[in-house]
């Protein structure tokens, strides 16, 4: 549930003494309203992509702001939280296949003609960190394979890298669709196959931060991409921890130490 004290779009309000930033816009990529939550008032940029089908304010709700308070109200990075479009792109059965990844390109055109500009014009093009949790770490590592001259490091969280390969208990969410779309979108599938020659330019500056515990479900897609990566000669690290390691406390802890 949304919390109470949201303040008008674009109006600062103080919680706590972190500054809080209401946005709210209706996007022409995706036909439909889009909202987000600024925390912090200067440092660095940080785009978090929510976990799986979640909200801009769910971050906030599960306690991973306040892990974050002291770092943000010593003004060390300003955090954009974001909202998910999961529901209508992968999540969403009743579209076919094509459509979902086409929905989830247009996603990613939300993010690169909208919210990036908006986050350039308070940071004056600088580049960002980019992190997320569950499937907002595969988007954080997808959308930083792809567009690499915009980001410095990467934070990804429990993800999971081949959203089309099926686990115990998560499925092929293309239901055995595959194109060329589907492929530059799967960092699990065209990481491992990129030569050095042929790497985007700004990619082999990025720094990759991989966190994933040893009991989760994901463990061996982050080992997968990770190896990948460092093949290519890209700083990239992994970080195991016990147990499975997929919730939101884990995930405050680990940006109070990687951001």
């Amino acid at each position: 549930m949304l919390k109470k004290y949201l303040s008008k779009s674009g109006t600062p309000r103080s919680r706590d003494a972190v500054q809080r930033e209401y946005q709210k816009w209706r996007s022409p990529f995706l036909n439909r309203e889009m909202e987000m939550l600024v925390f912090g008032h200067a440092g660095f940029p940080v785009l978090i992509f929510p976990t799986r089908m979640a909200r801009f304010f769910d971050y906030e709700n599960w306690g991973v702001i306040d892990a974050l308070q002291k770092r943000l109200m010593a003004g060390n990075f300003k955090l954009y939280c974001i909202d998910s479009h999961d529901q209508f792109s992968f999540y969403n059965k009743e579209l076919p296949p094509a459509r979902r990844i086409a929905e989830h390109t247009q996603y990613e055109h939300y993010i690169l003609k909208e919210v990036i500009p908006f986050i350039q014009r308070q940071h004056a093009g600088e580049r960002m960190h980019v992190a997320g949790c569950s499937l907002g770490a595969f988007h954080a590592v997808n959308l930083a394979c792809r567009h690499p001259q915009l980001f410095s490091r990467v934070i990804a969280m429990s993800g999971r890298y081949d959203l089309t390969r099926p686990l115990r208990f998560f499925d092929d969410l293309l239901e055995g669709y595959w194109d060329q779309d589907v492929y530059y979108h799967m960092p699990g599938q065209f990481i491992p196959n990129m030569r050095k020659d042929e790497m985007p330019e700004g990619l082999q500056d990025l720094e990759f931060i991989f966190t994933i515990g040893l009991e989760d479900a994901f463990l061996e897609s982050n080992k997968q991409v990770t190896h990948a990566l460092q093949a290519l000669d890209i700083p990239t690290i992994l970080f195991l921890r016990e147990g499975e390691a997929h919730k939101a406390r884990y995930w405050g802890e680990m940006l109070n130490v990687l951001l």
